[in-house]
């Protein structure tokens, strides 16, 4: 498949990965703000998605 496919399927694992993240973040335990943790978790969501479609492709 195209490039296409894999970067729908990484722009959909970082959507739900940063809405699941900020609808359960508590800020209180530790020095980080929500954007530090929506950006690490969006990051690396993305790229999960986007590598996990590219290489599981028969």
């Amino acid at each position: 498949m195209g490039l296409g496919k894999h970067l729908v399927n990484g722009i959909v694992s970082l959507v739900i990965s940063v809405v699941a993240t900020v609808a359960t973040v508590d800020l209180e335990d530790g020095p980080w703000t929500l954007w530090d943790m929506a950006l690490a978790v969006g990051v690396s969501a993305f790229l999960s998605g986007f590598f996990t479609s590219y290489f599981a492709e028969d």
